[in-house]
């Protein structure tokens, strides 16, 4: 089905961003815009995934040329719920930002730069086209080095080095992926790419160059061995923008994974083997790197790299049970990890300090915080009936299934590992008493009580959020069975972009 209108969450953040360059030298009026854009776009997110999961799958071909010369726009199922998730995330960041980010930043246009991330992110979604979508990630790496330098403070413009490195190393293989890609088919459309690699007979050919796609995008997603990129580069920014990064970044990664390995290129069985390795090596180097971490941005960049292990997983075992559990944890994954930072980040505002050495004593002076960071931290264990458990079951039951032991016993060791990690963290800054020898400073009570709330709603949103992804596991479990469906049998897909 045609709608020239799916692409408004794309133009949302993009008029937004245009609006706030002219508010430049006025704060309030950016705080004001931004928040403004970012609930159209959840408005509009949540319209598309409605349209899209009645109507099917939507397409627009941009200039009006038809698939597959054109450029093509898709929602499914799929794109639809990333956009929403995004926009989730987006708006839960952008009230944080408004009090937790330094109005020196903002006057360097932080809130510009934001929403040309959010505009990247929806576009890699929604994009046909796998040259668009290679812009769109470039346009997502600049607006993120950007963000990431903002402030100019050595330990960020140390670690944006680093992340910049690795990321035009990415980009750099990834268009000679794509270039090799269009000598072999000649097209650059996803669905076209679809039926035209199937027909190669040099399936060799075909592996290398899918191999070449994973490294492009295993570099993205910090998969072992080129993840050590993030855990160096994520604790340098500020909390809203690391809660940018840790929850949607990586996933955008594993997205263009998820897209390629299930359109374009069907996983044989050496390529699920690479997968799997990789996965089980990724799982057990983020736990290591978690084990000996004082800093608590430090100890969750590395398990986000840790989790991502698990979808590499599913992806690797390539079947239906396996790709709704992969879905069902980049759901519950995305809403976690930006809840993680954020709630860091207001930890940081109370003890002035993220290393755990120094803090202690949360409990018993914010108990009712103290529980809603409960349910983000135990989410994140997959604590029974939260929202990381039910994907680990569907992921456990489809290794099960495959016979892939040694990938079953990654998936138990990282999350006994997680729970360990989680457990301690959560002794030494809730329940112990505050060291004697830390410094009193409380930046988060000495702010106005309205700007105290502004830092307290969005993580006690996306506390609920992980609630309802917990307790309404059913509704999550039908929207993840039926992407998986159609990512397995993409007939579907293939006819709504080509008109067949």
């Amino acid at each position: 089905m045609t709608d020239n209108l799916l692409i408004l969450p794309i133009f949302t953040h993009l008029l937004t961003a245009i609006l706030l360059i002219f508010a430049w030298g006025h704060i309030n009026t950016q705080r004001v815009l931004s928040l403004c854009g970012h609930i159209i776009a959840l408005a509009l997110s949540f319209h598309l995934f409605s349209k899209t999961w009645k109507a099917g799958i939507l397409t627009m071909q941009a200039g009006g040329w038809k698939a597959p010369f054109g450029i093509t726009f898709v929602s499914d199922t799929l794109s639809a719920t990333f956009v929403v998730l995004t926009a989730i995330a987006g708006l839960a960041v952008g009230i944080f930002s408004t009090v937790g980010v330094s109005k020196a930043r903002m006057q360097y246009g932080y809130f510009v730069i934001a929403h040309f991330l959010l505009m990247g992110l929806n576009g890699a979604f929604l994009t046909g086209d796998i040259f668009n979508l290679y812009v769109w990630f470039e346009i997502v790496i600049i607006s993120s080095f950007v963000l990431m330098t903002l402030g100019g403070k050595k330990p960020q413009m140390e670690g944006a080095i680093k992340y910049v490195a690795m990321n035009m190393l990415a980009s750099a293989v990834f268009l000679t992926a794509i270039a090799i890609l269009y000598g072999l088919t000649g097209t650059l459309n996803m669905a076209d790419l679809s039926l035209k690699v199937a027909q190669i007979e040099k399936k060799e050919l075909v592996s290398v160059t899918s191999l070449l796609f994973f490294v492009g995008f295993g570099i993205k997603s910090a998969v072992f061995p080129l993840y050590f990129w993030l855990p160096s580069s994520y604790h340098t920014p500020p909390s809203a923008t690391a809660a940018l990064f840790g929850g949607l970044l990586t996933k955008m990664g594993v997205y263009a994974m998820l897209r390629t390995f299930t359109l374009i290129f069907v996983p044989d069985a050496f390529t699920q083997k690479v997968l799997i390795a990789v996965a089980i090596m990724t799982m057990f180097t983020g736990a290591m790197g978690a084990l000996n971490k004082t800093s608590i941005r430090r100890m969750f960049s590395y398990l986000i790299i840790c989790h991502i292990g698990y979808l590499i997983g599913g992806l690797g075992l390539h079947t239906r049970v396996a790709l709704t559990g992969v879905i069902f944890y980049l759901i519950h994954d995305i809403i976690v990890k930006t809840n993680l930072f954020l709630a860091t980040g207001v930890i940081h505002k109370i003890r002035g300090s993220t290393d755990i050495r120094r803090l202690g004593g949360l409990y018993a002076e914010y108990p009712k915080l103290s529980l809603v960071m409960a349910i983000v931290f135990f989410s994140l264990v997959g604590i029974p009936p939260l929202s990381g458990f039910w994907p680990k079951i569907g992921l456990f039951q489809a290794a099960l299934d495959e016979k892939s032991y040694f990938l079953l016993g990654g998936f138990i060791l990282a999350s006994f590992f997680t729970l360990y990690i989680v457990a301690k963290m959560w002794s030494e800054v809730f329940w112990k008493d505050l060291p004697k020898r830390a410094e009193e400073t409380n930046e988060f009570t000495e702010l106005p009580f309205i700007k105290q709330v502004w830092l307290i709603v969005p993580v006690v949103g996306l506390a609920l959020v992980s609630l309802y992804i917990g307790l309404g596991a059913e509704n999550i479990m039908v929207i993840s069975n039926r992407i998986a469906l159609n990512m397995i049998d993409t007939g579907y897909y293939l006819d709504a972009v080509l008109n067949k």
